[in-house]
């Protein structure tokens, strides 16, 4: 019997593909976490109020940018046909609840315009979004 002069090699652990693993599971979830703040509406600076509750139920979107353009659930819309396109999206439902993304800088004769239009809808619960004040 034979035995050979050189040693076997020791064992070793590879960690290489262990850190590779890790850093795939951490771009997940930093990635699927940048999809988690969902908005129905367009981005505008809400005012603060220190009441503010959350609306679970929203179906309709009323958007009114700084410059006083509307957009309905994110599509631009003239004011004259706001009134229409709502009662439409609210023909399906009973009571739906319909937010007021209002811009910090627009007018407050803009925003009562459009609260105006949206009140004369039979079935219409008004609601106005905000931040809240830390």
């Amino acid at each position: 019997m034979r035995l050979p002069d050189d040693p076997s090699p020791s064992a070793q652990i590879n960690i290489v593909p262990m850190i590779d693993v890790i850093f795939a599971i951490l771009s997940f979830f930093i990635i699927a976490t940048l999809f988690l703040n969902r908005s129905d509406a367009l981005p505008v600076n809400l005012p603060q109020a220190k009441t503010v509750k959350p609306q679970l139920s929203t179906k309709v979107t009323v958007t009114i940018d700084a410059q006083g353009d509307l957009a309905l659930n994110r599509e631009p819309i003239q004011l004259n046909v706001l009134e229409a396109e709502v009662k439409e999206l609210t023909d399906s439902a009973d009571k739906v609840v319909v937010v007021i993304h209002a811009d910090d800088q627009v007018s407050h004769g803009r925003v009562v315009t459009v609260m105006d239009r949206i009140r004369e809808i039979e079935g219409a619960k008004l609601a106005i979004a905000a931040t809240k004040k830390p």
